[in-house]
């Protein structure tokens, strides 16, 4: 990627193709952006810096854009270390630049940079102040909790571009063939799904400004259809489903669950529902959280484990729990030889979560499938289906 927008707008980020795991936790086969953005002024203001991993091509972007000029502003607008890696080192490298964020980031500053000497380069702002580099206008929006307390957002009113932090983001580097959605889906709910009222709260700022193009500090750079865009973070921060379906999400020991859930499968899509299907023991837990969240209907299915769940299980309802699942109808499949109790167990871990609908009628196995539990599951796609 070249000039985002115009030759005043320069990306320098970087793309990281050898990282296995996101934050340690979530997969990324298609590895991940670290966005990083110049804008050329009378001022030079950097936007962000990346990650450890990426640090010498990183600086290589940032020198080619440059173009021997020096930096006079680089703006922070989130501290999480695949962001924030190179401060250190870029003021090391450019001693008369000024770091301007929030008193929030400054407070955090010292934990990530200790004995940082930073005296007299700082600039503080706060909600809607407006640093100017000639022709640019920078106004500063806290975020906060969106994902981290100190997180803000800078709108360039000249040329009407969002630099919006983590917010519409995506995993996948820059050239990964994938579509948009799935990924900033499986992103938005894993990552900031937790704080959908912080989110609701900075979309209503948005709301205010013209913005053309939405630069974020993962994935691509957003400039066509932004509506399509901002009307998915609208639903999935409001927590209402964006398809009507039924992800069916089990664990199972030795297969009899799993055939369970792949014999549900087919009766909800002879009554034409959309219906997914997840091994939470073998597929990416954070997909299966996307999906969750995705549909309108869930069903959970697990054996009887140790008089509970099984792990896979208690780590996706974990999961969901954490991420304030809600608004769904949910129906439970349980299996268990002589004391089936994975129901009671996985509508108990239902109950602490909000607006969710579960199923008087709970599918219960005994071992293997019989002709009475294939009665029950049609029925079960009934209720489902109404």
């Amino acid at each position: 990627m070249n000039n985002i927008l115009n030759t005043s707008i320069v990306y320098t980020g970087v793309n990281d193709k050898t990282i296995d795991l996101f934050e340690g936790q979530y997969m990324v086969p298609n590895g991940v952006s670290y966005n990083s953005y110049v804008i050329l002024d009378d001022k030079i203001t950097v936007l962000d810096t990346v990650d450890a991993r990426a640090s010498e091509e990183w600086f290589a972007n940032l020198e080619s854009a440059l173009k021997s000029r020096k930096p006079d502003y680089l703006v922070v607008s989130h501290l999480e270390p695949d962001h924030s890696a190179n401060i250190r080192r870029f003021m090391e490298k450019y001693p008369n630049t000024y770091i301007v964020s929030n008193a929030k980031t400054f407070a955090f500053l010292p934990q990530f940079f200790e004995n940082m000497d930073i005296e007299g380069k700082t600039i503080v702002v706060k909600e809607g102040d407006i640093l100017q580099t000639g022709r640019h206008s920078l106004k500063f929006f806290m975020a906060p909790m969106v994902h981290w307390p100190e997180v803000m957002m800078t709108y360039d009113e000249t040329d009407k571009v969002l630099f919006s932090a983590d917010a519409f983001g995506k995993f996948g580097a820059l050239d990964a063939d994938e579509d948009w959605v799935c990924e900033a889906r499986r992103y938005y709910f894993n990552i900031v799904g937790k704080y959908g009222v912080q989110v609701q709260a900075v979309l209503k700022k948005l709301g205010t400004l013209e913005v053309q193009t939405i630069c974020p500090l993962h994935g691509p750079v957003l400039s066509d259809n932004l509506e399509y865009y901002i009307g998915k973070y609208q639903l999935w921060s409001s927590y209402e489903p964006e398809d009507k379906g039924v992800l069916i999400a089990y664990a199972s020991m030795h297969g009899n669950t799993a055939k369970a859930a792949r014999k549900m499968k087919e009766f909800l899509e002879e009554k034409g529902i959309k219906t997914a299907i997840t091994d939470l023991a073998r597929d990416d837990m954070a997909q299966a959280v996307g999906n969750a969240f995705r549909y309108d209907r869930l069903i959970l299915a697990s054996p009887t484990y140790d008089a509970g769940i099984m792990t896979y299980m208690e780590s996706f309802l974990y999961s969901l729990k954490h991420k304030n699942y809600q608004k769904r109808t949910v129906a439970l499949i349980e299996n268990g030889t002589w004391a089936p109790l994975a129901a009671k167990k996985m509508k108990e871990a239902l109950e602490g979560m909000k607006d969710i609908e579960v199923l008087e009628r709970v599918v219960t196995i005994r071992t293997e499938i019989k002709e009475k539990n294939l009665e029950e599951m049609r029925e079960l796609a009934k209720e489902l289906e109404e």
